[in-house]
């Protein structure tokens, strides 16, 4: 009886029965990155940009992470930071001009929680009630806020912006646009890579290990990751993703180890083109890199700080668990990226007419909490001067109430938390609060002070970047006076 030959398999049918059906998408997403040099050579032209030079050598080598908390939708910041109007005489029209443009939108002054930053335009502020542990951040010199912050291609004046003097970045009001730029900065022209992918291929070499990327996004594939080396590595709030349908168990006699040693198997077989053996190498590295990061998450102490059981707050208690397995996956520098949407509050942003309850509240204080047991996570690890949380959002929102929310607007307010932080402090320059004023280009749309070039830079600067190198990170930092804004050690 003769036997019969295997099946040919189709291109189609190995992506179909190998890949998707074998490995989670997490992971299989995670290390798809690695074919970009092969979509390269057939799409010339749209490939990684040029490998920045190594300067491990020059940097420092203690530990240091940064996380990026992305929120998704654009924050109503003119709610974030609130004027109380109750300065000196110059200041007591600010609640008023921002009672009268908010309307439905304004907080009770008795509501705000007030700080006293360490210096002053003349102003008083206090935040949304919602925020009491960012509040007590701030106040203990743990967090920052950097006023008026967007995407910017060069300085822009409101005479400027009238006049289209100065390129303004496309699509200013549009959220998938905006993000990209936020996140890759260089809203000019086409970029394959974010700043801080472009931060990780700089630095990276300080890593011991690259059996886990330094760059770990906890919300799936993103922009602000994506460098021309170092490809990021996605997971999930309760570890890496592994085989479908299966365990770590090498147990044959198992069913959940028969489909892990035999999926194994397939994806460490020869493949006679060049596209299903880069795909089954990429899928292999991901079920040996996920058993990695999982055996070490496993094998770690549990965090005793509590964290709230909410989407950032799973994230970011993920984030604290890789940050204490660092030292054992040999990475000295880690880059995270966090998430959390439904901040594009057109409407329904009030619940009966309180502005300091509703959607809006309910997701800044899901960010307070969150943040401040992250932080107190890093106390808990040792690594309070070494981890730096800083917020960004695709745009702010209008001044100006539409009835029931805000629209889309462009510069914003943000926070930056850590034991690094020169905290109690409003940096930048907040906008002059005033629908039509001079740094408003409609509805209360702040043109922004301060770039994300700027923001960036002072963070990439903290990380270990040089000025030399921080070109390399952000194409456009020379076209602003700011290089380095003053709110980290």
């Amino acid at each position: 009886m003769s036997k019969k030959s295997a099946p040919e398999v189709s291109r189609r049918e190995f992506f179909g029965s190998a890949c998707c059906a074998a490995v989670g998408a997490t992971g299989l997403l995670s290390t798809l990155g690695g074919l970009r040099l092969m979509g390269a050579v057939a799409s010339p032209g749209n490939g990684p940009e040029p490998l920045p030079p190594s300067r491990a050598g020059a940097l420092p080598s203690d530990y240091k992470a940064l996380v990026c908390l992305f929120l998704n939708g654009g924050n109503d910041a003119n709610n974030l930071i609130v004027p109380t109007g109750s300065g000196a005489a110059t200041d007591a029209a600010s609640y008023a001009a921002y009672s009268a443009a908010r309307t439905n939108l304004a907080i009770p002054k008795s509501a705000l929680l007030p700080i006293s930053p360490r210096t002053s335009d003349g102003r008083t502020w206090g935040l949304h009630p919602a925020v009491d542990e960012l509040k007590a951040l701030f106040t203990s010199g743990k967090a920052a806020l950097i006023a008026n912050v967007g995407t910017l291609v060069y300085p822009t004046t409101k005479a400027q912006y009238n006049a289209r003097t100065v390129p303004l970045p496309p699509q200013l009001f549009s959220h998938s646009d905006q993000q990209v730029q936020w996140q890759h900065s260089v809203p000019d022209k086409p970029t394959a890579t974010g700043w801080g992918g472009r931060v990780a291929d700089l630095v990276n070499a300080l890593n011991s290990s690259e059996q886990i990327s330094m760059s770990i996004s906890i919300a799936g594939k993103n922009t602000f990751q994506v460098g021309a080396n170092v490809t990021q590595y996605a997971v999930g709030t309760g570890g890496a993703s592994t085989l479908t349908g299966t365990t770590t168990s090498t147990t044959p006699t198992t069913l959940d180890g028969i489909r892990y040693r035999a999926q194994r198997d397939l994806f460490n077989q020869s493949q006679p083109a060049l596209f299903e053996a880069a795909s089954a190498s990429a899928s292999s590295e991901a079920i040996v890199s996920a058993e990695l990061l999982n055996t070490v998450l496993a094998a770690a102490p549990a965090l005793k700080t509590v964290f709230p059981s909410t989407t950032a707050g799973n994230q970011l208690k993920m984030a604290a668990r890789l940050i204490g397995a660092a030292p054992t996956l040999g990475l000295k520098r880690q880059i995270f990226f966090v998430q959390l949407g439904g901040w594009d509050l057109h409407a329904g942003q009030l619940v009966n007419t309180d502005p300091a309850t509703g959607t809006h509240a309910g997701l800044l204080s899901q960010i307070s909490e969150a943040v401040n047991a992250f932080y107190n996570a890093t106390i808990e690890l040792g690594a309070e001067n070494q981890v730096t949380t800083f917020t960004a959002s695709d745009f702010g929102r209008t001044f100006r109430s539409n009835g029931d929310g805000s629209d889309h607007g462009w510069g914003s307010h943000h926070f930056i938390v850590g034991g690094a932080v020169r905290g109690g402090d409003i940096y930048g320059k907040m906008p002059t609060l005033t629908v039509g004023g001079p740094d408003d280009t409609s509805l209360g749309r702040w043109i922004p002070t301060t770039s994300v070039d700027e923001y960036a830079a002072t963070l990439a600067t903290w990380f270990g970047v040089s000025a030399t190198d921080l070109p390399t990170v952000l194409p456009n930092i020379g076209r602003f006076a700011k290089p380095n804004l003053g709110f980290m050690t």
